[in-house]
């Protein structure tokens, strides 16, 4: 049995990651600030901060691989927090390598983003190409083998106001209008979180040892496109208000691709969830959370 530490784990993308590492004969640990929902079975749940040294590295003790996706993860947020950004993602990053160096640790799979790539992002952007950075050095220097994950968009199960997709459906579903600002055009490659979780576990192998790979949906979809789905769906039609953006505005149009940190190979699957059911998944737990129980 190998073991594999998550920190963040608790959260949206790391708690299917959890699930999937635990389905592949891994024993998981799990490091959050709060107690994990989706545990998996005979896994481990440690509450801790990121910033705690100590704590992180007992919680590593014995791991062969540590996934890192604790952070700031609410780019909205992280454009007004720098400091907080700071803290959780590059602070915390570095922690967490530590961590894993002491541990001896087979590999330190780092979640990143493909904002890396952009002007845009803020705050958020520029926590993760330090974070990157590091991780890089840490190899360099210590000799640690790397995976750097860069994300796209992630929707499905489990997700928050934090997540777009998500605030976007609920807003669809509740109030039949959505805001959004930037242009109908505005493009995505949208990944549903269990193909990206389970794409994160294929990456131990030896193929993808010290590799920057970017996890996004296999094409793109127009914003406008999105919501026309929302409104067949919903079987409603779907009122969206586009407004217009700022210079300070944090999100990209049709592609991240401007600043280039370090080449990435694409990773997709020929089999992977359609937006569809994904869109389906999210709509019922959205109403299981907004409509009152039977008798209550």
């Amino acid at each position: 049995m190998t073991r594999a530490l998550v920190t963040g784990g608790a959260g949206f993308l790391g708690s299917f990651l959890a699930e999937a590492l635990a389905g592949a004969g891994w024993e998981v640990t799990i490091f959050d600030r709060r107690e994990s929902d989706h545990l998996p079975e005979g896994g481990t749940s440690v509450v801790g901060s990121i910033l705690d040294r100590e704590a992180l590295a007992e919680a590593a003790r014995g791991s062969d691989a540590v996934y890192h996706l604790a952070a700031l993860a609410d780019l909205e947020r992280a454009r007004d927090e720098p400091v907080a950004a700071a803290e959780s993602t590059v602070l915390g990053t570095v922690h967490a390598l530590e961590a894993a160096r002491q541990a001896g640790a087979k590999r330190f799979v780092f979640a990143s983003t493909v904002y890396v790539y952009s002007r845009a992002g803020g705050f958020y952007r520029c926590s993760k190409q330090a974070g990157e950075s590091f991780v890089e050095e840490y190899q360099r220097r210590f000799g640690l083998p790397f995976t750097i994950l860069r994300y796209g968009s992630l929707y499905g199960p489990r997700a928050d106001p934090s997540n777009g997709v998500y605030r976007l459906l609920q807003a669809a579903a509740a109030d039949g209008s959505i805001r959004h600002a930037g242009h109908a055009d505005d493009q995505r490659e949208y990944i549903h979180v269990e193909d990206a979780a389970r794409l994160s576990v294929e990456i131990l192998a030896p193929d993808y040892e010290n590799q920057h790979l970017i996890l996004t949906g296999p094409y793109p979809m127009r914003l406008g496109d999105l919501f026309v789905m929302f409104s067949e769906i919903l079987g409603r039609d779907v009122e969206v208000r586009y407004e217009p953006t700022g210079p300070d505005h944090e999100h990209y149009r049709v592609t991240p691709y401007a600043f280039q940190p370090g080449l990435g190979r694409k990773l997709t699957s020929t089999c992977y969830v359609d937006m569809g059911q994904g869109l389906l998944q999210m709509l019922e737990e959205i109403r299981r959370q907004t409509e009152p129980e039977p008798g209550s």
